[in-house]
């Protein structure tokens, strides 16, 4: 999957710089003082060069297939008032520009840079600052977003659109961007067959990564942090999360990473530290969650009762207030062979897997549970007395939700 990405990549930046196309360029000593005048005069194929300066053009359409590149990081300014380039051709190339102020509506979806039902689009190597939508792309089809910083400072979400936002597009390929200060770092709807790798996603206003009714895609080795609600992946089906970084995602509504309604995909490797819920899961079924390290969460798994045929194999449980929460007695779910640091059970035989079963869910993260203020009482005597007693004569925890093997040592990794 990943291979055939970056061979696209390579052939998208070699199709377009190799057509045999023209040299011209814009800047004070040039021909062409602006850079809608270049691109008038510009055929299909050609590759335009902007010098270092500051740019004032309202709205730049491109409507034929050509690179554009900044030298010395030339400035795009939307004087808040206008959309800075709007892509409506196959093809083109944006590369090396700061792109900033794009106009705020609540009507028109202003965006620093914009993708017109387009194919092949390549957008690397750019700083977009203080735009409403920073990159988006409507219908966009085989479309590369690459190595670009996208920054905002709204404090409102109305006022914020998000950093990159794909609406029903295929194929998309968004690597190595930093994204932070928009209402949603990454937004994903009706997008699929596409890659979402090496970003990173931090202190956005809502969630470093939206994505609903989005199949068949992957996201891999990116950061989420400090978002205001961590991540949502809602109503999809065959997504792949690998050795992604979930952390400090804080607050009453806030996860490291939220799913619901999804089914028929994959959690592996992935790691989710210090948020209020490790993975929040309602509505979600056939779901592997494998080899991923929850440490020093409020709650590491929270598993509502309304998900069904959920594996949880081989992942390292540290340092959680509370290992598992749940809304309910009925349990369609599975967990072996997990590392538990609260499990006080044995090892008689020695082959590392302890010989009693441990019930990750506590009596006093039920009573929680239906009784939030509850929480108060968290340090009292009265709370390990029931766990105890819970432990000996369980009554309320789901007797079905249980690690019968659970593991004696961390796994490594």
């Amino acid at each position: 999957m990943i291979m055939r990405f970056t061979i696209l990549y390579s052939f998208c930046i070699c199709f377009v710089g190799n057509a045999g196309g023209k040299i011209l360029q814009v800047g004070r000593s040039h021909a062409f003082k602006s850079i809608t005048a270049a691109l008038t005069a510009a055929k299909s194929n050609d590759t335009i060069y902007v010098e270092a300066g500051v740019y004032r053009e309202h709205n730049i359409i491109i409507s034929k297939p050509v690179v554009l590149i900044g030298k010395g990081m030339p400035v795009l300014d939307g004087e808040r008032k206008y959309e800075n380039i709007s892509i409506k051709a196959d093809g083109v190339v944006i590369d090396g520009f700061k792109v900033i102020n794009s106009g705020i509506s609540s009507i028109v979806d202003y965006g620093g840079i914009k993708i017109y039902n387009r194919r092949n689009v390549v957008i690397v190597n750019n700083v977009i600052l203080d735009c409403f939508f920073g990159i988006y792309t409507q219908y966009g089809i085989n479309c590369v977003i690459k190595n670009n910083t996208l920054s905002a400072h709204q404090v409102q979400e109305q006022h914020s659109g998000n950093g990159i936002h794909c609406w029903k597009s295929d194929s998309m390929q968004i690597i190595g961007n930093k994204v932070s200060g928009h209402r949603d770092g990454i937004y994903f709807e009706f997008v699929t067959n596409s890659l979402i790798r090496k970003n990173s996603s931090i202190k956005n206003l809502r969630y470093g990564l939206h994505f609903m009714f989005s199949n068949n895609d992957t996201y891999s080795e990116n950061i989420f942090e400090n978002n205001g609600a961590g991540v949502a992946v809602m109503f999809s089906n065959h997504v792949r999360m690998f050795r992604n970084y979930f952390s400090k995602n804080w607050g009453d509504a806030a996860y490291g990473i939220l799913l619901k309604e999804i089914s028929d995909s994959h959690i592996e490797g992935n790691r989710f530290e210090f948020n209020t819920s490790g993975i929040y899961m309602e509505g979600a079924s056939r779901i592997e969650v494998y080899k991923n390290s929850f440490k020093e969460n409020g709650w590491a798994l929270k598993i509502q009762a309304s998900c069904m045929d959920i594996t949880l194999r081989n992942n390292n449980f540290i340092g959680n207030t509370f290992d598992v929460g749940t809304n309910g007695s009925l349990v369609l779910n599975k967990f072996e062979n997990n590392y538990w640091d609260k499990y006080e059970g044995y090892d008689l035989n020695k082959d590392k897997i302890g010989d009693i079963p441990y019930r990750p869910v506590s009596m006093y993260s039920m009573v929680i549970e239906k009784n939030p203020p509850a929480m108060m009482l968290f340090h009292s005597l009265i709370t390990t007395l029931l766990d105890k007693s819970e432990k000996v004569i369980p009554s309320l925890t789901p007797a079905d939700l249980v690690d019968k093997h659970p593991l004696m040592k961390a796994l490594s990794l």
